[in-house]
């Protein structure tokens, strides 16, 4: 039997509440002196704006950088006057909400032109292929197969990733293929990182410890009249209720399969209407990460620091060598 251990960041997807995820990231490497969090993991997974996260951790960016990221862009990626939003709520019901541009200039400004194979971490990604109907997963050159991915500029996968449906348009910009938001399978990508290292890299998964991040949380009130709803009254709870739904099910999974010992989800529940995908409160979402890392810090330091990842070699290099 191994005894090697081997530890995944897990990162949901979220909007711009990738700001709270950031913000219990930063904390936690404040209490830790300034410890880098991301040298404490051998595989990071991140969907949507889990997926920003986990590339800018990988290419060495620390998460009080993504914090000013979510900070400085948010509100432009999402504009929140209320004239604006309005229209924008109207246009949704024929066309996506917003454009890309803003979100692409952002991904550009943060990365440069890094590529994702300059990540010093492995990387698993989720996207989604639109029309062929399959997940699309973006990875480093931590396995002989993976000969593409690692020469895609990183920008490209971030919004690849995030590209919500009714929120932004299908990214194209890779290969010309239909790209939509890793969440519409693998919001909580707990599951992605789990089976790429017992699947891909042949770790036992008795060695295998994961740290799930999620986004927050809210407490939904389900109406009797979704019961036996159609479509009418279920055009507001749908897309939620499939989304939770597929989340809890991945941590019920990977809890059942690594145990408690070896698995720990961070993801606070609150009141509802605390939050909006495309709403950005700092404020309330600095805060509410100060106080939550208070509370999950002894178990992450216990559980998650005393192990250092080895140095990440990529199989290929960005030429293509071996």
């Amino acid at each position: 039997m191994s005894i090697k251990r081997f530890q995944i960041l897990a990162l949901d997807g979220g909007g711009l509440k990738g700001l709270f995820a950031a913000a219990v990231l930063a904390k936690i490497e404040e209490d830790l002196g300034g410890d880098p969090i991301a040298r404490h993991f051998d595989l990071i997974t991140g969907t949507s704006t889990g997926g920003i996260i986990a590339i800018g951790l990988a290419l060495g960016l620390r998460p009080n950088e993504l914090v000013e990221f979510y900070v400085q862009h948010g509100g432009h990626i999402f504009p929140q006057e209320c004239l604006a939003r309005t229209c924008r709520t109207i246009q949704q019901l024929f066309k996506s909400k917003y454009d890309n541009k803003t979100l692409i200039c952002a991904v550009k400004e943060c990365f440069g032109d890094k590529l994702l194979g300059h990540s010093q971490t492995r990387l698993v990604i989720p996207s989604y292929n639109l029309a062929a109907s399959t997940p699309y997963l973006f990875k480093t050159a931590h396995h002989p197969d993976f000969k593409r991915d690692y020469k895609v500029p990183a920008w490209k996968v971030a919004v690849a990733t995030s590209s919500a449906p009714t929120y932004l348009p299908a990214f194209t910009h890779v290969d010309s293929i239909r790209l939509i938001d890793g969440g519409v399978w693998a919001n909580n990508p707990a599951m992605v990182g789990l089976v790429e290292a017992i699947g891909k890299l042949k770790i036992p998964i008795e060695d295998v410890s994961v740290l799930s991040l999620g986004t927050i949380d809210e407490i939904k009130d389900r109406p009797r009249k979704l019961d036996r709803g159609g479509l009418w009254q279920w055009k507001n709870h749908a897309a939620d209720v499939i989304m939770g739904g597929q989340s809890a099910g991945t941590d019920q999974h990977v809890g059942l399969l690594l145990g408690d010992h070896r698995y720990l989800r961070l993801n606070p529940i609150v009141p509802s209407g605390f939050y909006k995908l495309d709403r950005l409160s700092v404020d309330e979402h600095l805060a509410l990460a100060a106080h939550y890392s208070r509370h999950v810090i002894a178990d992450v330091q216990e559980r998650f620091t005393e192990h250092i990842a080895e140095t990440f070699t990529p199989i290929f290099n960005l030429r293509g060598d071996l």
